[in-house]
C-alpha cells in the first residue's frame, strides 16, 4: 500500500514555499489575510481582531479522535490547536481558547517539531485547527518541517471566513481543506460575529478551496488523502440556514462534496445572551436538517450521530 504523496513537497523542493512563506509573512506588516484586512502591522507586534502579533499561539496538539472518520484513520489526525481567531463566533464551544486568548507563544521552529512529532506518532495528516490567522507562521513552520522529514497530508480546518488572496498563496500546500460553512443569512453572522459578509466570503472560499483540491478522495483504508470537507453546525430554529447552505453545494461546488451536518451545539460562550441560541439543539432539529441537506442532493453525508466537544 503505497503512502499517499502530499502537494507541498513540489513546492519545497524547487523552492516555491519559501518563496510563499516569504510573501505571507510581507503582508503581515498591512495585514490583509482575512476579510477583516484590519491592516495593522503585526509584524512590528501590533495586533488587530485575532490579537495575534508576529508568532503564532498554540493552545494544545495531539492526535484527535474526535474528527471526521475519513481524518482519523487508526491513529488520530495530528490536531493543532491555534489560540485567538479571525471570526469570534459568540457561541464557541471553546471560548476559552477563541475569545480568552488561553495558549502558548510558539516560534515557527517549535510548531515544525510538533508536526514531526505528531507524523512519528503515527496521525495520518497534520491538522491546523483555526489557520486563518496564523497561515504566514504556518508556512514557516513547513519549510522547517520538511527538512526535516516531514510527508504527512495537510488539513486546513477553518470556520470559513477566509480571503480568495490568501487561499490561493496555499495553492498546492494543503491536500484537504476543512471548512465550516456556518450561516447563510448575513443576519446571523451580523449578530454572531460581528461580520454582514460571511456568507459571500464562505462561498467565494469554498470555492477556490474545491478549485484546488476537488472533491474529497479516500485511500483503501478510508483515510483522506486529498478534497474539500465541509462543516456545518446546525443551530437552533434554523439560524444557520442548513437548506440553503446545502443547495449552495450541491449545486454550485458539487453534488459529492463530503459534507458533515453537526449536532452538538449547545449554549457556549455568550449564547445565552441570545435567545434563539439559548438551548441545545433538539433531535428532531438535526434530523430535519440532515433531511434537507439529502434532499438538496448531496450524496455523501457524514454518518455519525454522536455529540463531540468540537472547537469552533
Amino acid at each position: 500500500m503505497s503512502e499517499p504523496v502530499p502537494a507541498y513537497l513540489a513546492l519545497a523542493a524547487d523552492g516555491t514555499l519559501e518563496a510563499r512563506a516569504a510573501e505571507a509573512v510581507r503582508r503581515l506588516e498591512a495585514c490583509d489575510l482575512c476579510p477583516r484586512q484590519c491592516g495593522v502591522n503585526r509584524l512590528a507586534g501590533e495586533v488587530g481582531f485575532c490579537r495575534t502579533g508576529r508568532k503564532a499561539l498554540v493552545a494544545s496538539y495531539g492526535p484527535h479522535f474526535g474528527e471526521e472518520d475519513p481524518l482519523v484513520g487508526r491513529g488520530g489526525s495530528g490536531a493543532i490547536f491555534f489560540t485567538h481567531c479571525n471570526l469570534g463566533c459568540l457561541f464557541c464551544q471553546n471560548y476559552e481558547i477563541s475569545h480568552e486568548g488561553e495558549g502558548r507563544e510558539a516560534d515557527p521552529e517549535w510548531i515544525a517539531a510538533v508536526m514531526i512529532g505528531l507524523q512519528e506518532m503515527g496521525c495520518p495528516n497534520i491538522n491546523f485547527v483555526t489557520p486563518t490567522h496564523v497561515a504566514p507562521m504556518i508556512l514557516e513552520a513547513l519549510v522547517l518541517a520538511v527538512n526535516a522529514g516531514l510527508k504527512t497530508p495537510l488539513v486546513y480546518n477553518s470556520g470559513g471566513y477566509d480571503r480568495v488572496e490568501t487561499l490561493r498563496l496555499l495553492d498546492g500546500v494543503f491536500d484537504i481543506y476543512m471548512p465550516d460553512f456556518k450561516f447563510w443569512n448575513p443576519a446571523a453572522g451580523r449578530r454572531f460575529c460581528g461580520v454582514s459578509d460571511y456568507p459571500d466570503r464562505a462561498r467565494e472560499a469554498v470555492r477556490e478551496m474545491h478549485r484546488q483540491v476537488g472533491d474529497l478522495t479516500m485511500d483503501e483504508r478510508g483515510v483522506a488523502v486529498r478534497g474539500l470537507l465541509v462543516r456545518h453546525l446546525v443551530l437552533p430554529q434554523n439560524q444557520a440556514g442548513t437548506l440553503d447552505v446545502a443547495r449552495f453545494l450541491a449545486r454550485e461546488i458539487s453534488p459529492q462534496t463530503y459534507l458533515n451536518v453537526m449536532g452538538q451545539y449547545r449554549p457556549c460562550g455568550r449564547a445565552r445572551e441570545f435567545t434563539e441560541l439559548a438551548r441545545a439543539l433538539t433531535g428532531d432539529e438535526l434530523e430535519k436538517a440532515r433531511k434537507e441537506a439529502l434532499a438538496a442532493g448531496l450524496t455523501r453525508l457524514d454518518e455519525r450521530r454522536r455529540l463531540l466537544f468540537r472547537f469552533y
